[in-house]
């Protein structure tokens, strides 16, 4: 799904989702979004679908990893330099 969009920042500093986008998006009034910058590009992005990525990230590791041990470890070891 391609859709391409121009907006205008409002005096308030606010931003208006085109019609076609929000549709494509299935984004309803009162619709909460995420907003983060990553290099110069700003992405919105709807809550589930940021922790969906998240969780298919997470899918990547094995099961034999242990992502809690492994930072413990670094913070006792952060610890035990100071």
């Amino acid at each position: 799904m391609t859709v391409d969009a121009t907006v205008v920042l409002g005096q308030q500093g606010r931003l208006v989702i085109p019609a076609e986008v929000r549709a494509a998006l299935g984004l309803s009034p009162g619709d909460r979004l995420h907003l983060h910058l990553a290099g110069g590009r700003l992405i919105l992005e709807r809550p589930q679908d940021a922790v969906s990525e998240l969780r298919r990230l997470g899918t990547t590791i094995p099961q034999t990893r242990s992502l809690v041990d492994e930072l413990l470890a670094e913070r006792r070891a952060a610890a035990a330099a100071e």
